[in-house]
């Protein structure tokens, strides 16, 4: 494992995806203390306070998963967070909001985004960039639902020793992932409004549906309320 430390960067995915990845080693982290235009999913802004939180991507080289598998990268980070989150004691269980967001009291603490490269049927690299709220209290208006560790804990963190805490939670999933474990029914266990009926806009269009879990490529799958079984990727549909 190496840590790779930037001052500031536009967005430490961006940094990586220009590199020689050719020339990283498996597992090398670069964690930048300030992003100034960090990336979401669906291209939406990452908003991060300078020198409270953690932001950094995580080069990862599964050349042992085939890239129909994908998700299950998605997955692992997911409940690697998670793990970590249980390491901080937090006072509520930590949820995963499809299809890249973990959650904890109803509120969003932490992002990932991920982009592979392929070579052939198999995952050449993965750049996994993660933001995590750690010491931030105060947020922007549009930034919607968030919370950090010192909201939730009342502590304040050390900001190293939180990233060396993640990676080791981070590595553990990886490393049991690669040895053949099947986390599927852990990550729908966590499945954030999985088993509620809820409003979602599908489509274009609002509906009432229950979340009953994910497949193997990473689409959600739900029920709508008249008993219709839903398939969705992530552009066609959206949590209201």
């Amino acid at each position: 494992m190496q840590i790779i430390k930037l001052d500031s960067v536009e967005s430490t995915n961006k940094y990586c995806e220009v590199l020689d990845l050719a020339e990283v080693e498996d597992f090398t982290c670069y964690w930048a203390l300030e992003q100034t235009a960090g990336i979401g999913q669906r291209g939406n802004h990452w908003h991060s306070a300078p020198g409270l939180n953690l932001t950094f991507s995580l080069v990862l080289k599964p050349v042992w998963l085939m890239a129909a598998r994908q998700f299950a990268l998605t997955q692992t980070l997911a409940l690697a967070i998670t793990d970590f989150l249980t390491t901080c004691h937090i006072p509520h269980t930590a949820q995963i909001k499809w299809p890249n967001d973990i959650y904890a009291g109803g509120n969003k603490i932490c992002g990932t985004l991920t982009s592979a490269r392929l070579a052939g049927d198999y995952i050449a690299t993965a750049i996994c960039g993660i933001g995590l709220n750690v010491n931030q209290t105060e947020f922007p208006d549009w930034v919607p639902n968030p919370t950090s560790l010192r909201l939730l804990t009342g502590e304040g963190y050390d900001l190293e020793d939180t990233l060396q805490t993640l990676l080791r939670c981070i590595e553990r999933r990886y490393n049991a992932l690669r040895d053949g474990a099947d986390a599927g029914d852990e990550y729908h266990s966590l499945l954030f409004k999985r088993g509620i009926e809820a409003h979602y806009l599908y489509q274009g269009h609002p509906i009432t549906a229950t979340i009953t879990g994910v497949d193997s490529f990473g689409r959600l799958l739900l029920t709508a309320h008249d008993g219709t079984p839903l398939r969705c990727a992530m552009k066609e549909i959206a949590f209201l």
